[in-house]
């Protein structure tokens, strides 16, 4: 007999969900829906704030990633404004991602995933999570949790606390690098450094025990979105669109972000308050795309680092056109991780970061603004 087996809650997400399966009468999965139970109504209780007030309010979209919510409603403060920030200022929130960056892939791959590797899909759920890690392998834990702290200093350092901080602000931010700052940053890298590579050498091995979940899991032929530069380089928080399909081939680029509603749709779907966006041009079902950091890396063409490029060369012979398994996101971490520590590392050098020049002044010039960042997903804040 058909039935409905239902897998609730779903946990190591960042959020709340379930997930329905359903079973035709003989035994075979007939189809399945993924239930975000959460309502959140951030788009209707913004409606008549001040846009001063944004990147504080939609920060709190979420704990994990606040910083890509905040940069993104500062962003859109910017156009609203219609200046362009000082050059410091966007180094500044540059930083600020990509301590991000960090410290959320660290959480994903150490915390979350990293458990069912190393202790096997079998071990029991009371078992299989960061504490059973500890418990197997306590060295391996704390780099992880070391890595993922060195991501929360860094937005600590800038921004005077580690979640919801109220720095970045429409038209810039409030106050640079500190000498004692960036020599704290600086003296931590190597260790960071060294245990990103701890966790490629383990991702490694899991590649070679885990091929069969790599053909199989979540791998499907779909569109990608994600920010790049003119040149093609992986962006973060800076850009343009650029869509690619399950080929790897580029559909539409350089979109600027602020003409995002001519080509991305949302449907709204019965069995989730999640919205599904899709590509325009092709419709539901079929403009279904893909974001975050699978999506970067199927998008860009190079990382702009060294260490993370040789590593992008690698991940991209993994697929026939633009590598389409979900497993495959958490190697895509480790390569976001390893290009932000790069980049964290050329900004230490760089005496703009103490600049007291930080912050456009200005009204309202202009009655829409849009601002993106990227993130897991990426952050996306309107303002008519």
């Amino acid at each position: 007999m058909s039935k409905r087996i239902v897998i609730d809650p779903v946990t190591r997400i960042e959020g709340h969900a379930k997930i329905s399966i359903f079973m035709d009468d003989a035994g075979n999965v007939s189809d399945a829906e993924f239930h975000v139970v959460e309502f959140r109504g951030f788009e209707k209780f913004c409606e008549g704030r001040p846009y001063t007030e944004m990147p504080a309010i939609t920060q709190r979209i979420c704990g994990i990633c606040p910083i890509s919510h905040t940069l993104a409603s500062a962003k859109a403060g910017d156009a609203l404004m219609a200046v362009s920030i000082p050059p410091a200022a966007d180094k500044l929130r540059r930083l600020l991602n990509l301590g991000q960056m960090v410290q959320s892939h660290a959480l994903s791959f150490f915390h979350l995933r990293a458990p069912a590797f190393l202790l096997g899909w079998e071990t029991a759920p009371a078992q299989r999570n960061v504490f059973g890690l500890i418990g197997a392998n306590a060295g391996l834990a704390r780099a992880g949790i070391r890595l993922r702290q060195f991501g929360q200093e860094i937005i600590e350092i800038l921004a005077g606390q580690k979640i919801h901080p109220a720095w970045a602000v429409p038209g810039g931010v409030r106050s640079p690098l500190s000498k004692e700052g960036r020599a704290k940053i600086k003296a931590w890298l190597p260790e960071a450094f060294a245990t990103t590579q701890v966790a490629f050498d383990l991702w490694k091995k899991t590649m070679e025990t885990h091929q069969r979940e790599i053909q199989i899991f979540g791998n499907f032929p779909s569109l990608f979105m994600g920010l790049v530069a003119p040149d093609g380089t992986w962006e973060h928080h800076g850009g343009k669109l650029r869509f690619t399909d399950s080929s790897g081939s580029i559909i539409a680029d350089q979109i600027e972000v602020s003409r995002y509603n001519e080509f991305i749709g949302e449907a709204v779907q019965t069995a989730s308050y999640l919205k599904s966006p899709y590509y325009l041009p092709l419709g539901y079902p079929a403009g279904i795309y893909r974001v975050g950091p699978l999506a970067r890396l199927n998008v860009c063409e190079r990382m702009g680092t060294p260490k993370a490029d040789a590593e992008l060369k690698n991940f991209k012979k993994l697929g026939r056109g633009a590598v389409t398994s979900s497993f495959l996101y958490h190697y895509a971490r480790l390569i976001e991780i390893l290009a932000s520590l790069e980049y964290i590392e050329r900004y230490m050098d760089d005496p703009e970061l103490s600049s007291d020049y930080l912050r456009a002044d200005a009204g309202i010039n202009s009655l829409r603004g849009v601002g993106a960042s990227e993130s897991w997903p990426p952050a996306r804040t309107t303002w008519p």
